[in-house]
């Protein structure tokens, strides 16, 4: 089985199967990218979470009812029709786990963005994709992590400039997960406020060792723990129970609430208004519209850079590589990240063949 696709049942993220696909002719224009290796982590589960309200299905269409779970990662070219894309380059970007993806290049200053119909009217920040060198093992942490990051860079950009909604502390929820910690490091960095990490039992030790955060609260004591007010939330867990905890311990003190991610995407649900503000949703895309205006070209790219350095720098101290070969190590890390069992300080880089 020389290609094939990794499929999720949308309406069971845990049901998957392994599809073989034949590779079609290219046509004039396009180009074949075989997929060398991605991350996948728990971000890539939000990604199928909000698959229909967000439109992720639909960068890599997929069967009907199931999905093709995006992840970021590299691939080389394997045969191309595109004058501007020679067999042999190397990309880095957004892709389907799967061994190859069929794409129809249009050249940018970077690299090029699939201008594939059917990606025509989705958020092109995920059609981009840059080109890279040889392989290297800092291509993993970027995989794992420069997605993420870009994240919580841009929270802490839309916080800062709204000079934190006049909090004294910033409390990040699923204060473990691989997003929270690059908002933590850009807050602590920045040094406006006090970083507050709610976390579980378990990695409460983990989380405390990352010095990126000046206090560390398990979930069990939200309601008590002495937290500075005003407060800011931001909420990676997606765990509407937990963020009505906070809602309620803070109230009126909160001074804005900001919900990002789905960590908790099986957590149960909860009726009736929140006290205090109502949470806001923080788009990614929309942020990177405004600030690529705000900033005008490249601008967003330069300041995005400097503040990635020191992140990936430090990430090898608490974040290990986990790598997989094949279908069988792909389906057993997806199974373990979807489950939640992953520790904190994973990083599952998987290639689709040896």
């Amino acid at each position: 089985m020389s290609s094939w696709d990794f499929q999720v049942a949308k309406a069971d993220l845990r049901q998957t199967r392994i599809a073989p696909v034949d590779l079609p002719a290219l046509a004039d224009g396009q180009a074949r990218l075989a997929i060398e290796r991605f991350a996948l982590t728990a971000n890539n589960i939000t990604y199928a979470v909000f698959g229909d309200q967000m439109r992720y299905w639909d960068f890599f269409p997929g069967p009907e009812g199931w999905g093709r779970v995006p992840v970021w990662g590299h691939a080389r070219v394997e045969a191309s029709n595109h004058p501007d894309l020679a067999v042999g380059q190397r990309f880095y970007g957004y892709y389907p786990m799967s061994t190859h993806l069929t794409v129809t290049p249009r050249k940018t200053r970077t690299g090029f963005a699939d201008a594939a119909p059917h990606r025509a009217d989705l958020p092109p920040v995920y059609n981009q994709y840059q080109v890279v060198g040889a392989a290297s093992p800092a291509e993993d942490y970027q995989a794992l992590l420069r997605p993420l990051f870009i994240t919580g860079f841009l929270i802490e950009d839309f916080l800062d400039e709204n000079d934190l909604f006049g909090a004294r502390s910033v409390v990040l929820t699923s204060a473990s997960s691989k997003t929270a910690i690059s908002l933590a490091f850009q807050l602590k960095q920045r040094g406006k406020a006090r970083v507050v990490g709610l976390t579980s039992a378990r990695n409460t030790a983990f989380v405390e060792g990352l010095g990126c955060y000046d206090q560390v609260v398990a979930y069990d004591a939200v309601a008590t723990a002495p937290i500075e007010t005003p407060v800011v939330v931001v909420d990676f867990a997606g765990d509407p129970p937990l963020l009505k905890a906070v809602h309620e311990r803070f109230g009126e003190t909160l001074a804005y609430s900001c919900r990002v991610g789905g960590a908790h995407w099986e957590a149960e649900r909860v009726s009736g208004p929140l006290p205090g503000p109502r949470p806001v949703f923080f788009f990614a895309p929309d942020r990177i519209r405004k600030r690529a205006a705000d900033w005008g070209p490249g601008g967003l790219d330069q300041r995005h850079d400097a503040a990635w350095v020191p992140f990936a720098a430090d990430a090898p101290r608490w974040l290990r590589v986990i790598e997989g070969v094949g279908p069988e190590a792909m389906g057993q890390a997806y199974a373990r990240v979807v489950d939640g069992m992953a520790g904190p300080d994973e990083g599952h880089v998987l290639s689709p063949l040896a």
